[in-house]
């Protein structure tokens, strides 16, 4: 006997149900919208579990408020906990069981990758993929895929830029997750360094099931390198940083948009650790003292109270995933009415210039059918020892 719709729920806001966070209204099934993802509730990746119970209290709020068009959402959230093979399995039960509309801000590079060719096949949009590989952005391939996240080599690109801007003479230390979306990282970043690659005087990789990277972290340390780019998810960023501090090294840090979280990577590696560590932001970081009088995150820190009130105000990955929600609401309000197949993967390839609240200024939404790519801007900001410190002006590549 499946759980009622209130334990369920309940489980989830308590925090409780780590294999599958859940919203099924009390509804009958042809009058829900029904739409699921897979997130790494466990796992190597666990942090990244947070994006989606942002999302499933996202909806719930909507809910709450009587849905869409009359429609409540129905979501169904399920573990995979990083592993291709079980993204495999869970998305095949969403999809050919629970009938879902659409696949929304599934997580990870490798996970998605594992299905993306089975839900083109199908025809199941596969919305806001929760990664920035370069691989989301190719219609004519997989025009049922959209991506979320700036691209993993746009951001490459920027960070290359910065260092040749403020440290041109830099020694370059990288690691990368020996995957599609540490690959594409690279790519990106030494792309940006043109003629300059050759400062790159340490590269390594690791991968997602290694108990640690400090024999990794050594070897950059003894290369000589002053810049250090940690492209790296949550956990292995907190430990790349807390070992970096532990052996007195110093270089310049950059993180990546996908571990910039101040409570899932800042704080488990020792806040006294990285105060000048430099990201890459789209989203407003609720710690920042900047937002305290502003509207949005007013009403965010509120939403975040009674949707959410056993997360950390200060994990980026709530905001990630309250932004991407009001994004696919947007999409499905855009329907009007008509959520088949066809129309929801139309209208998430013509977003206009969307602005949503916590998104920073001057960055927004937009998708074209030939460039599904909807954020396509970041801003630079450095670790202040409390918050992200913004810095600079908005960047694109153009």
């Amino acid at each position: 006997m499946p759980l009622s719709t209130r334990s369920r729920l309940a489980g989830f806001l308590a925090f409780t149900a780590l294999t599958a966070a859940s919203i099924s209204p009390s509804v009958a099934a042809d009058t829900a919208i029904r739409i699921g993802n897979t997130a790494p509730y466990s796992g190597p990746a666990s942090a990244y579990g947070t994006i989606a119970r942002a999302e499933a209290a996202y909806f719930q709020m909507l809910n709450d408020q009587g849905g869409i068009n009359g429609r409540k959402i129905d979501f169904e959230s399920l573990d995979d906990a990083y592993s291709p093979s079980k993204t495999v399995e869970q998305t095949r039960k969403l999809v050919e069981q629970d009938e879902v509309l659409a696949i929304f801000s599934a997580v990870g590079t490798a996970p998605n990758i594992s299905v993306q060719k089975y839900l083109n096949i199908k025809h199941v949009p596969q919305l806001f993929v929760s990664s920035g590989a370069t691989r989301w952005n190719d219609p004519k391939q997989f025009p049922w895929t959209v991506g979320f996240n700036p691209t993993y080599e746009l951001e490459g690109r920027l960070y290359a830029k910065y260092i040749l801007k403020t440290k041109p003479d830099a020694k370059i230390a990288v690691i990368t997750p020996n995957e599609d979306a540490g690959k594409d990282y690279l790519r990106g970043f030494k792309d940006g360094l043109g003629e300059h690659v050759g400062q790159i005087v340490a590269e390594t990789t690791y991968l997602t099931t290694d108990p640690t990277i400090d024999s990794q972290m050594v070897t950059m340390r003894e290369s000589g390198a002053d810049v250090f780019f940690a492209e790296a998810t949550p956990k292995f960023a907190a430990q790349a940083l807390r070992k970096a501090a532990s052996m007195g090294w110093k270089p310049l840090t950059i993180l990546p948009t996908v571990s910039n979280s101040v409570s899932a990577v800042l704080e488990p590696a020792g806040l006294e650790n990285v105060i000048g560590v430099v990201t890459g932001l789209y989203l407003k970081d609720p710690t920042d003292p900047r937002w305290a009088d502003d509207p949005a995150q007013k009403e965010f820190s509120a939403w975040m109270k009674k949707y959410q009130p056993n997360a950390s105000p200060g994990d980026l990955f709530n905001v990630q995933g309250y932004t991407v929600a009001q994004v696919m609401t947007a999409v499905l309000k855009n329907c009007n009415g008509d959520y088949s197949r066809d129309n929801i993967i139309k209208q998430a390839t013509k977003l206009k210039a969307l602005e949503l609240p916590m998104l920073l200024p001057g960055i927004k939404v937009q998708t074209e059918p030939d460039n599904v790519t909807p954020i396509r801007q970041i801003q630079m900001a450095r670790f202040d020892g409390k918050s992200w410190a913004l810095f600079g002006d908005v960047l694109s590549d153009k």
